[in-house]
């Protein structure tokens, strides 16, 4: 098979290096890619939120399936367009990405499905949505509407931080994203992400894992893109399994079906558990960055033909085949990050790593320039490994960080920590 896959970020690293893996694949394109895919796949220069765009470079290259990596492209409707000209797809069309593309319109289907999740409020308004925190209290949530790329969500501890977030929101720090905001009670509890394959009929669980978004050790400083991630999340034991998928997520999906808008492709489940009983935090319409490079990292070549499944509607005969392994991804980070930050600096050290199917540098952000990797983004390499235990894929994962040599670089020392 000819494949497409559309992102350029760790996330579509490890997507691309698992398809590899897999014998039916006989041509694999990354559009935009980066230097590590590379380094394994062609990559092209695209537009990958112009549905026509893509669509016309796929028929061009006789594509057999693409595959959508991040929100965007998703919620611009790339997926339908491609449909629309007959492509395999795995991705769900525009109307079902709202369940990222919009927090109000995720709350008002958990609503209707009775999936519990944390009380809310929905404002256009920025004095509306401030007398609701006030009424309310503190620590409160608030959230940009629309997408922020992981960045339009703040716990806020004041009541002057919430309404300092609201004017922010309204004022434009998100763009359109935060024309409107989501207020929502905080919930306490431990955090976890649940991933289900979805052919518009049959949901398929495929994984679980924890990551860390906090910039700093110990959990501390501000929200982050992820900063690591491991898979199992130890949390999600079968009877919590049981009640995300009973109570949250099939009946999401049923009633996404009863307005006209079933679901096909992955959706990423975070949910937040106390006292053993989940209640959701967020959908996304995608695989989780890092996430992803953990689940990969233990699923291998079965990845694609999973993948394959759901966009052709063969879930219904599909069982993932689990090894008894654990894997952990730490992310290497420009200095900065996640505020301002130097971008071009030479990343060195890359060429005598190990990488094999338990060791793995998913690229981020990255480029080749003058025969060197340099950095373009905030979060940039992705240490990945695997390991009969945590502890053997923890000390791989940081061996294979440790060796990359990038003084404007940096990393948390700690990924792990609450399971271990």
């Amino acid at each position: 098979m000819n494949i497409l896959i559309l992102g350029g970020g760790g996330r579509e690293h490890a997507l691309a290096w698992a398809t590899m893996q897999n014998p039916k694949c006989d041509k694999l394109i990354v559009a935009p890619g980066n230097a590590g895919i590379a380094l394994i796949a062609e990559c092209a220069a695209l537009d990958i939120e112009d549905g026509g765009v893509v669509a016309e470079f796929a028929n061009e290259n006789a594509i057999d399936l693409v595959i959508v990596g991040p929100e965007a492209p998703l919620a611009a409707g790339v997926s339908d367009r491609l449909r629309e000209a007959g492509f395999l797809v795995f991705g769900p069309s525009k109307a079902a990405a709202q369940l990222e593309a919009s927090k109000a319109f995720t709350k008002a289907i958990c609503d209707a499905a009775g999936a519990p999740t944390a009380a809310y409020g929905h404002f256009s308004d920025a004095e509306a949505a401030k007398a609701h925190v006030r009424a309310q209290g503190v620590p409160i949530v608030v959230k940009a509407d629309g997408l922020a790329a992981g960045k339009g969500v703040i716990i806020a501890q004041t009541v002057d931080e919430a309404c300092s977030a609201i004017d922010d929101m309204f004022g434009g720090a998100f763009g359109g994203a935060g024309a409107e905001v989501v207020i929502e009670e905080f919930m306490q509890g431990e955090e976890a992400s649940f991933f289900v394959l979805v052919d518009g009929e049959t949901v398929l669980p495929i994984g679980t894992a924890q990551d860390h978004k906090r910039v700093g050790d110990g959990d501390t400083g501000p929200n982050t893109g992820g900063m690591g991630a491991y898979s199992p999340a130890p949390i999600m034991d079968d009877e919590v399994t049981r009640k995300a998928l009973d109570e949250i997520v099939k009946p999401t999906m049923a009633e996404m079906a009863r307005r006209g808008m079933p679901y096909q492709g992955v959706l990423y489940v975070g949910l937040m558990i106390l006292d053993g009983q989940p209640r959701l935090v967020e959908y996304n319409v995608r695989f989780g960055d890092p996430e992803c490079q953990v689940l990969m990292m233990r699923l291998g070549a079965q990845a694609f033909d999973l993948i394959h499944a759901c966009a052709d509607g063969r879930l219904a005969g599909c069982s993932v085949n689990w090894a008894d392994d654990h894997a952990m991804t730490v992310v290497l980070a420009a200095q900065g990050y996640p505020g301002s930050y130097e971008k071009g600096t030479v990343i060195g050290g890359l060429d005598g790593l190990p990488e094999d199917s338990s060791h793995q540098m998913f690229h981020a952000g990255t480029a080749e320039r003058d025969g060197a990797v340099v950095a373009t983004g905030g979060r940039v390499l992705n240490a990945t490994a695997r390991g009969a235990t945590l502890q053997e894929a923890r000390d791989r994962a940081y061996a294979l960080a440790e060796a990359v040599d990038w003084p404007q670089g940096f990393f948390r020392r700690d990924i792990g920590w609450r399971a271990l």
